[in-house]
């Protein structure tokens, strides 16, 4: 590719590693990355950075998740984000209302919303403090994709609860890797229905591709290798984006040994 492929655009407001990003509407969400608790929304048109909050004090982000939960009303001026997992375990949410607009001011003014554009711990209808993840967990550089006829699969949101545990059939490391739902219309985040009740998702880590089926009447998961090419199979932590039924992988890291670092643009 040649220079002029890529525009430049306005530098981060701060160095960021590992940080998770989550697209709405005109805006790309930034929240927080590696031992970074700062959170900023990028706007794609006035090509302008504004900070929205910082991870509480206590939480240390280090291979975080965040993902945008599914709201069928289109015309609401929230969302909600939950963010969860990493080295040292959190699980919060956010109500955010964008800092370009202004709801947002007129809603600081009067406290119409409470507890919005900041982190708070999820809890339970009893106001108990929710971890997703088991103790033993390793969520370090964790993925995930939001789907199901309630959009709640595999942890159920409302009770709070894991529908389903399996063991990916691969012996290499998963983390930091690419985990998109297998979508022909760009819809992000959530899981394409392949059937009445299947939901197809796509994994690659280095040198492993699974495509990943989910029966959700039958709470069963079943697995299919895929080829990897060649010039990637080294690598993680690279950037992605599903685009139709494609997916561009951006960058990446390879680990050749303990000393070893390559990155790949």
């Amino acid at each position: 590719m040649s220079n002029q492929t890529f525009q430049t655009l306005k530098e981060l407001p701060i160095p960021l590693d590992q940080t998770q990003c989550v697209p709405h509407k005109h805006e790309l969400i930034i929240c927080g990355g590696l031992n970074q608790r700062g959170c900023y929304s990028y706007h794609t048109l006035r090509n302008e950075y504004k900070i929205i909050c910082k991870y509480p004090s206590d939480v240390t982000l280090n291979g975080h998740c965040v993902v945008k939960l599914v709201d069928n009303n289109k015309d609401k001026n929230d969302i909600t984000l939950l963010s969860f997992g990493g080295y040292y375990k959190h699980t919060l949410v956010m109500k955010y209302v964008s800092v370009w607009s202004n709801t947002s001011n007129k809603s600081n003014e009067s406290n119409e919303f409470n507890n919005y554009n900041e982190w708070i711990p999820l809890t339970d209808n009893h106001n108990h403090p929710i971890v997703i993840g088991r103790g033993h967990d390793d969520y370090h550089g964790m993925r995930a994709v939001i789907g199901g006829i309630n959009n709640h699969f595999v942890f159920d949101l409302n009770t709070f609860q894991f529908i389903k545990h399996h063991t990916l059939p691969t012996d290499n490391p998963i983390w930091h890797h690419c985990f998109v739902s297998n979508s022909e219309n760009g819809k992000g985040q959530e899981m394409i229905k392949t059937n009445k009740q299947n939901y197809r998702m796509l994994l690659f880590c280095k040198y492993t591709g699974l495509s990943i089926e989910y029966d959700e009447d039958n709470n069963i998961f079943q697995f299919h290798q895929l080829p990897v090419c060649k010039d990637i199979a080294p690598f993680n932590k690279y950037a992605y984006i599903c685009i139709n039924d494609a997916i561009l992988f951006l960058g990446g890291h390879y680990y050749k040994d303990n000393n070893s670092i390559f990155s790949k643009s």
